[in-house]
């Protein structure tokens, strides 16, 4: 799986407040939590990316409150990709549970500037901006992870699990 996109960049420590602000929790609407993505760092940033963007930061991506808002913001926002030098735990893991691919790239901070055009090969971890003409190997995704991205996230990966049993 490739994906190619334009990169919107954050610094370290980005919360889960800044992702998605706690006055918007309290709707369910993905759409309306979309809309609201990254608002409070950027009251724009919902409107300017096109789907297939991808977020470059710096270290703790995601820490702050353990909500699945901050995921699901910003994939519905069309963000196809994070990509920072760290997440925070319970991010790095609600991102694979509702299908959003992340990746650890340790220099993704300092490297990787705003605006630039990057290809990531998400099995590999070889990401190649084309702006820049450099190259960057992040951690790979383990292949379990890998397994809950193909199928969509944690739900649609168990569903499927469960209809294998039961047709056996």
């Amino acid at each position: 799986m490739t994906i190619r996109g334009k990169i919107w960049k954050f610094g370290n420590d980005v919360d889960t407040d800044v992702i998605i602000p706690a006055r918007y929790l309290n709707t369910s609407d993905v759409k309306e939590l979309a809309s609201h993505c990254m608002e409070d760092a950027d009251p724009e940033f919902a409107r300017k990316i096109a789907r297939g963007d991808i977020i470059a930061a710096g270290s703790n991506f995601g820490c702050g409150s353990s909500r699945e808002h901050a995921p699901i913001a910003i994939k519905e926002a069309g963000i196809s990709l994070v990509i920072a030098e760290s997440f925070a735990r319970i991010f790095y893991r609600n991102a694979f549970n509702i299908g959003l691919p992340i990746l650890e790239l340790p220099q993704a901070g300092g490297a990787i500037a705003q605006g630039d055009d990057v290809e990531v090969d998400i099995e590999t971890g070889s990401i190649t901006d084309h702006t820049t003409g450099l190259q960057y190997q992040a951690n790979p995704i383990p292949p379990f992870m890998r397994e809950l991205l193909t199928a969509g996230g944690l739900v649609p990966y168990v569903a499927s699990r469960a209809a294998r049993t039961t047709r056996r």
